[in-house]
């Protein structure tokens, strides 16, 4: 019974991750992310870790969700530029080769032996936890880049602008 309601939570977030990528408005594709958030951060709790269920849900579904809606409303819903200077190929590769190089580097670091007794925070952030801190930087990172990029200002041509 709870394979089913694992898979049902996981394809709700694959649905919902998919309709954040096609919708063509941004507003939308943020309320979309901010369903995934709230359906993993359930998952995470059903499987018993609490915290970093709250810890999701508060930060995926709430502060992410609160900074899109407001960069948002800064820039307007019609700046999305659906040009790319960088062909499909090519940033397929890039993010291919990401994916790969951070799997590589995080790969060790899942094989942890328990230990026993009274342990520092350091030895629990960069020795047991070290694939959730990574996670977390990751994560903190492609928010901050795409708030930046949400709220940057385009340069103009000036060569189309005489023109027009």
């Amino acid at each position: 019974m709870e394979r089913i309601e694992y898979l049902l939570l996981l394809l709700g977030a694959v649905f919902f991750a998919y309709r954040a990528i096609v919708s063509t408005r941004i507003l939308v594709s943020t309320i979309y992310l901010a369903c995934v958030s709230a359906l993993v951060s359930v998952v995470l709790y059903l499987l018993g870790a609490a915290q970093v269920a709250v810890m999701e849900l508060s930060v995926g579904a709430g502060l992410v969700t609160v900074l899109l809606v407001y960069a948002v409303s800064v820039v307007g819903d019609d700046a999305l530029d659906p040009a790319s200077i960088i062909p499909k190929p090519l940033a397929l590769t890039v993010v291919g080769l990401a994916i790969f190089m951070v799997g590589w580097m995080v790969y060790p670091s899942i094989q942890t032996a328990e230990t026993t007794g009274p342990v520092d925070l350091a030895s629990v952030l960069w020795g047991t936890r070290v694939l959730d801190v990574w996670i977390q930087i990751v994560l903190i990172f492609s928010g901050v880049m795409g708030v930046l990029g949400l709220l940057s200002e385009r340069i103009r041509d000036p060569k189309k602008e005489v023109g027009a």
